[in-house]
């Protein structure tokens, strides 16, 4: 089976600074306050292939653990944010998921793990506009 990729695109009021800041470099404690429940008792080891704070992007992959849903070799992630004319950011996520051989991918399956990383997207930036000075 071949590799599939996916490409989100989201538009936020957050400066591009702040949502990349809250969401790359800080993720590893501000996500167990705000979202417990996507950490809790899940395991996943990723790479971290890039960090790039001067153009606001974010490379890694998932290469252990539950994300995997024992069907994938690896999943890999790219992020972007990018300011806007009006104050906030556009991001784009996009991810490839390397199906291990013979593996029987479900779409249902991949949708409701893109459905649990935007939860965790939107509370990260409802905290970020709920609180003006965090991150700034």
């Amino acid at each position: 089976m071949e590799v599939l990729t996916f490409t989100e695109e989201f538009s936020s009021p957050v400066v591009a600074k702040r949502l990349f800041t809250a969401m790359v470099l800080e993720a590893d404690t501000l996500i167990p306050k705000l979202a417990p429940q996507a950490v809790k008792s899940k395991y996943a080891k990723h790479r971290i292939d890039a960090v790039d704070k001067d153009n606001l992007t974010h490379s890694y992959t998932a290469v252990e653990g539950v994300t995997l849903l024992d069907k994938f070799e690896s999943i890999a992630y790219d992020i972007k944010f990018e300011a806007t004319p009006e104050g906030g950011c556009k991001g784009t996520f996009v991810s490839k998921y390397f199906p291990k051989p013979g593996a029987e991918v479900k779409e249902e399956e991949i949708k409701e793990g893109k459905e649990k990383a935007a939860a965790v997207y939107k509370a990260v930036e409802a905290y970020v506009v709920a609180n003006p000075q965090a991150y700034a």
